[in-house]
């Protein structure tokens, strides 16, 4: 495995954690997270949005205050969080 490859699996694996963490309290309220791509070159993480979450209202707040906040803290590489469908 070169560096690069690791250090992208390092950083999934990171944020997997960081979702893994989140989860529970998006389930709390009927919705769900799925980690769907981790680009290590420019730090953004997409995720889709299930459940309740999938066309809230707030979950465009939810992604941004609640899940890209926690994953920036835990994750410094990350820059940013998009949903995608």
């Amino acid at each position: 495995m070169t560096d690069n490859a690791k250090n992208d699996a390092d950083m999934k694996a990171q944020v997997q954690d960081v979702i893994d963490r989140i989860r529970p309290m998006l389930q709390a309220d009927g919705g769900d997270i799925e980690l769907v791509n981790v680009d290590e070159n420019t730090g953004m993480v997409s995720v889709r949005l299930q459940g309740a979450c999938k066309g809230c209202p707030g979950a465009a707040m939810t992604l941004k205050m609640g899940v890209e906040r926690h994953l920036k803290e835990k994750v410094p590489a990350v820059k940013g969080v998009v949903a995608v469908q």
